[in-house]
């Protein structure tokens, strides 16, 4: 199994340290959403679940995925090889339904009780910015292998896709992270076709609802398709994190590493009461 990715470690990788770097400085400047914590105590024990999560994504899920994707192209399996069309429409559509399996990984996460303890630990952060695209237990990591190799294999996506697809997703997923105030008229545009800061947002809140919306990592066409789009609530009004785990002390890295292991609690605060939004029409339209 291949394992060097010459170009992905060079380009793509200075792609996504200088992406890193930008969104760090940008959204110091022009903050989104006012902070709960002090950001080198957050920045330490994200960067403790990343220790252990992107060597899981650089050295077994991406060779994994690759392989598969040269396996498939060797026997001419998967929907786009049986469909007969053209090499340029292999990578289109590839590259579109790569971001819909995401989008349904996504979901598979939220609604799976086993699968939900491992992403609890990525919505478990106090606040939301770029370092927050790392946070994701190694655990879910592994278990996603099986699923997106499956899906790789099942649609016959190109082996050099599987890396340009990976570099703008994990793109993507530090930007729509971040905590990066853009003009409201830039997000009203931008989220018409992919994940803006204010849309992502959204889906880690508090309240059950918000947070079971908006899954989509590239394009927004997928929450719009399944009419789990949610858009209408003002970034103020937003409290970040899980209701449950609401105790700073809680978020050491080790501690984290060790939540999917112990007793979930249920989706409620610490005093009993569970966080529910109003429904309302917004004074200030801020999406289309």
């Amino acid at each position: 199994m291949k394992v060097r990715f010459p170009y992905f470690d060079t380009i793509g990788m200075s792609l996504l340290g200088t992406t890193a770097l930008l969104l760090f400085v940008l959204e110091s400047k022009r903050q989104l959403r006012k902070r709960t914590r002090l950001k080198p105590q957050r920045l330490k024990e994200n960067a403790g679940v990343a220790a252990l999560a992107l060597p899981a994504l650089r050295l077994l899920l991406l060779p994994c995925r690759y392989a598969s994707a040269q396996k498939a192209a060797k026997y001419r399996m998967g929907l786009l090889y049986w469909s007969g069309m053209p090499k340029w429409f292999h990578y289109v559509a590839g590259f579109l339904l790569l971001d819909y399996t995401n989008y349904m990984w996504h979901v598979l996460l939220h609604k799976s009780d086993l699968l939900w303890r491992f992403h609890n630990v990525h919505h478990m952060d106090l606040d939301l910015d770029h370092s927050t695209a790392w946070r994701f237990h190694v655990g879910e990591n592994i278990a996603s292998a099986p699923c997106r190799n499956a899906a790789v294999a099942l649609i016959g996506i190109p082996a050099p896709l599987v890396l340009f697809y990976e570099v703008i997703f994990e793109g993507c997923t530090a930007f729509h992270h971040s905590n990066l105030r853009l003009p409201v008229k830039a997000e009203q545009w931008l989220c018409r076709i992919m994940v803006t800061p204010r849309m992502h947002g959204i889906h880690h809140s508090i309240v059950a609802r918000e947070t079971n919306s908006n899954f989509t990592v590239i394009f927004s066409w997928w929450d719009r398709l399944h009419k789990s789009l949610l858009l209408h609530v003002a970034q103020a009004d937003i409290t970040i994190g899980v209701p449950a785990y609401r105790d700073p002390n809680e978020q050491s890295a080790f501690n984290l590493f060790a939540i999917p292991f112990k007793k979930q609690r249920t989706w409620q605060q610490p005093d009993g009461t569970v966080p529910q939004r109003q429904e309302r029409q917004p004074l200030v339209k801020l999406y289309p």
